[in-house]
């Protein structure tokens, strides 16, 4: 049986109809998740370097004594005990990740054999962008650029850009031990 065949019918049409088929638009770019940090800027991470994105209340993590104060301490996920960070305080954020809510939004980003949890604000979600389109970060603090792939300008009026984090660079920094 053959879709033009007069045997190969659709429920609800009739002979004649023969079905339209809406063509999905191909993304362009890649994969990537969007968040906030408490400052209010805005970042965004490949999402080839996320393991997992959690949600754990605060009373899930275990502070750790005379570590980083960008350490906000531990956290079990799925039977691996992982840091979790500040990454706005990590980035040079003065305001601290407020931790006094029912839940923190937490980024598991993977390198090798290690992972990290990144503390955020708020998550946006996950958008397919252009890195194409990527400029090279002109006005980020001094304390950031090492760590940023890229930007996207949003809103040249208004100053409003996204950032793009290197994973590896964050995990693999010598600011941990400071």
């Amino acid at each position: 049986m053959t879709i033009g065949s007069p045997d190969f019918r659709l429920p609800g049409l009739g002979v004649d109809q023969v079905p339209e088929f809406q063509e999905l638009e191909t993304p362009e770019g890649e994969l990537h998740l969007r968040f906030y940090v408490p400052s209010g800027n805005e970042f965004a991470l490949g999402a080839t370097g996320i393991r997992e994105v959690l949600s754990p209340s605060p009373d899930r993590m275990t502070p750790i004594p005379n570590v980083s104060s960008l350490l906000l301490g531990t956290l079990n996920m799925r039977g691996r005990v992982i840091w979790v960070a500040d990454l706005g305080q990590f980035l040079g954020d003065q305001t601290p990740l407020n931790t006094d809510r029912p839940e923190i939004p937490i980024i598991a980003v993977e390198d090798q054999d290690t992972i990290l949890g990144l503390a955020v604000d708020r998550i946006v979600g996950m958008q397919w962008l252009d890195v194409e389109k990527l400029h090279s970060q002109n006005n980020a603090p001094d304390g950031m650029m090492p760590f940023l792939k890229g930007e996207w300008i949003l809103d040249e009026q208004a100053n409003q850009v996204l950032r793009l984090l290197d994973q590896v660079k964050i995990l693999r920094s010598a600011r941990w031990a400071a």
